[in-house]
């Protein structure tokens, strides 16, 4: 190799070394179109985090970022009343009754509002809406498309499905891309959410779908619970110990079936002996129509998560 090639070698190496340290003191919270993403969790501890609405759903999911790692003088939450603010005190969060205030001083903003409610508070706040923000809407029902219609163009819009279980960060929540929001922003959503339990993301067509099974189905769950307890105190167990042993029946499957990878049917037959008790329960419970039924549920909740979207768009057009 003749010196203009050792030259040339040399002068890569150092050429190397200064980009990277010209690296190392960029910002790497700004990136791409000028907003702000971050793709390690560690960074998360920097991100502005706010609630528009503080019922069970902003609550548990509030509780699940916190165990991460978010700060809780990072986050803060709106109410038109004080009745569900305390218990976001206690978690060290700040409060406040001005959506305005949620909005101008978060990165990321959680609408948990009823559904009817949605294209009021979004009317209320578009005007602070900037490319800086990610607007998430967790309101059963409506479609990214009512969002991106309510909010300033090019916003940024995620729609979230959550469940009650994410206060106990053991959740599955489901979450669908708008139309301006990139990778990184659902990047940025599932290392928020990563703590609250199983995140996924999909097509928005099954949002609706994940609310009946998931959101309403742990309702379903909880009914089931109660007739395996009912049952119980029927055949002479006491009330509490039939109530303690059939919530811990209900965790222990649905552990079980989480972790052993195994489809429920081959679960469900592993338990059942020839002749034994569980397969004559089981024919009890397929002669009350248990499988349809729940099937059905599933699908009826679905439909009238796919009314709430109809008539919200239908609103937000008035």
């Amino acid at each position: 190799m003749d010196d203009s090639g050792i030259k040339k070698q040399n002068w890569d190496v150092k050429e190397t070394e200064l980009f990277l340290e010209i690296l190392k003191e960029l910002d790497m919270k700004k990136c791409l179109d000028g907003r702000k993403i971050k793709m390690d969790p560690e960074m998360d501890s920097q991100l502005k985090v706010g609630f528009i609405g503080a019922g069970n759903m902003a609550f548990g999911i509030a509780k699940g970022i916190l165990s991460g790692n978010v700060l809780p003088v990072n986050v803060k939450v709106s109410a038109p009343s004080s009745r569900n603010l305390g218990r976001f005190q206690e978690l060290g969060i700040a409060v406040t009754h001005s959506n305005i205030e949620v909005i101008c001083g978060s990165d990321v903003v959680f609408v948990a509002v009823k559904p009817h409610l949605v294209p009021l508070v979004l009317n209320e706040i578009s005007q602070h809406v900037t490319d800086r923000h990610i607007i998430v809407s967790v309101a059963a029902g409506v479609t990214l498309a009512t969002l991106e219609e309510l909010l300033p163009e090019n916003s940024v819009a995620i729609r979230l499905m959550p469940n009650l279980p994410c206060v106990v960060q053991e959740g599955a929540l489901l979450f669908a891309r708008g139309s301006h929001a990139k990778q990184e922003d659902g990047a940025l959503l599932r290392s928020l959410l990563h703590r609250c339990g199983l995140v996924e993301e999909g097509p928005e067509a099954w949002i609706d779908i994940h609310t009946g099974v998931s959101g309403s189905g742990v309702a379903f769950v909880y009914l089931f619970a109660e007739a395996l307890a009912e049952g119980a105190v029927k055949m002479g167990m006491p009330s509490a110990l039939a109530h303690s042993i059939a919530s811990q029946t209900v965790l222990g499957a649905g552990r079980l079936l989480r972790d052993s990878g195994k489809h429920p049917a081959q679960l469900r037959s592993e338990v059942c002996t020839p002749g034994g008790t569980t397969i004559y329960g089981l024919h009890t419970l397929e002669q009350g129509g248990l499988r349809a039924s729940t099937m059905s549920a599933v699908e009826s909740a679905t439909e009238r998560a796919r009314e709430l979207g109809r008539k919200s768009a239908a609103g937000s057009r008035k």
